[in-house]
């Protein structure tokens, strides 16, 4: 049924929004969310109030297509009574059964129950009558300040993308890394080096409802054919933008729909994760947490080498 205009994208070629967030961008940089102070009277103010709800019950079924508009209504209601400043990562974090079963809509973890899904978007996340915690502040200020000790760490020839909260590792991750190659990419209307770029930097940008186009043609698609040969609509998981060295290249961390491809130079330069492993990563990146991505091609236990990785991009010739 497929044709071979299909099986371009299984690949990946998921860097499709490059050219378009890389141009908003630069026209217009969202401000990072600075540090965080208590206004103490104000805290004291609303804790007198009572105003903070324990429990918030879900009414009705929230699919994947409506869950992020109704996270968004819910921070705008309850920001203004919450002595702290209410976002969807401190809503989520304080409920952690949503991560999970968030990740657990990955086609793969489907597939292994015997469920296909053609359209995850159509795939209820918040059942009705279940209930959300609102984190009190105590706990919500121990959030944040873990969301500031957070930082993602890549390293490109191990692919492998780790998670630290306060040096403490929570999270390891396989990934894919760019080609090593430079390619004819039409979104961007040049020769383009592939390969990912190492340095430091931080998260910058979330796209909720990433757009999917074929950079090598620019093309827009909607469907994506799977590892086992199945086409589906493309996953509706957010895609993680970062600034490394001060730059804004459009280089995404993001979901494949290709986990076969994973531990492999694959992609055009963005670093591609396990749908299930993308949602565990986004809400462990707010914006301005710190983004590291080194090439180092050994790794260290107790001050010994005990892995050597293949030197992907000929850095060390």
């Amino acid at each position: 049924m497929m044709s071979g205009k299909l099986k371009l994208f299984d690949g990946c070629l998921w860097v499709c929004l490059i050219l378009a967030i890389t141009v908003s961008c630069q026209k217009n940089s969202p401000k990072l969310p600075q540090k965080i102070t208590i206004n103490t009277p104000l805290l004291i103010e609303r804790i007198k109030k009572q105003e903070l709800p324990k429990l918030i019950t879900i009414k009705k079924d929230i699919t994947i297509d409506a869950y992020f508009n109704f996270m968004d209504s819910l921070v705008k209601r309850y920001d203004t009574v919450t002595p702290y400043p209410l976002s969807e990562h401190v809503m989520v974090r304080n409920n952690p059964w949503i991560i999970d079963t968030l990740a657990n809509t990955d086609y793969y973890r489907m597939m292994a129950i015997d469920s296909f899904v053609y359209d995850q978007g159509k795939m209820i996340v918040l059942p009705m009558n279940s209930k959300l915690k609102v984190p009190d502040s105590i706990v919500a200020y121990t959030l944040l300040e873990a969301f500031d000790k957070t930082e993602i760490d890549i390293n490109i020839p191990e692919y492998r993308l780790r998670i630290y909260q306060d040096s403490i590792l929570l999270y390891s991750f396989p990934i894919r890394v760019g080609q090593n190659r430079r390619r004819y990419l039409a979104m961007g209307n040049r020769e383009t080096d592939l390969r990912t770029l190492p340095g430091s930097g931080s998260i910058i940008k979330h796209v909720k409802e990433p757009d999917f186009y074929n950079p090598v043609d620019g093309k827009q698609f909607y469907l994506t054919k799977r590892d086992d040969g199945k086409t589906t609509l493309m996953p509706k998981i957010p895609w993680i933008e970062t600034e490394i060295n001060g730059v804004r290249n459009g280089q995404m961390i993001h979901p494949t729909t290709n986990p076969k491809s994973l531990e492999k130079p694959y992609s055009n330069g963005c670093i591609g994760t396990k749908e299930a492993d993308a949602w565990v990563i986004y809400y462990h990146a707010p914006l301005g947490t710190k983004v590291k991505i080194r090439y180092d091609l050994q790794s260290y236990e107790e001050g010994s080498v005990v892995k050597i990785f293949k030197d992907i991009y000929g850095y060390a010739n």
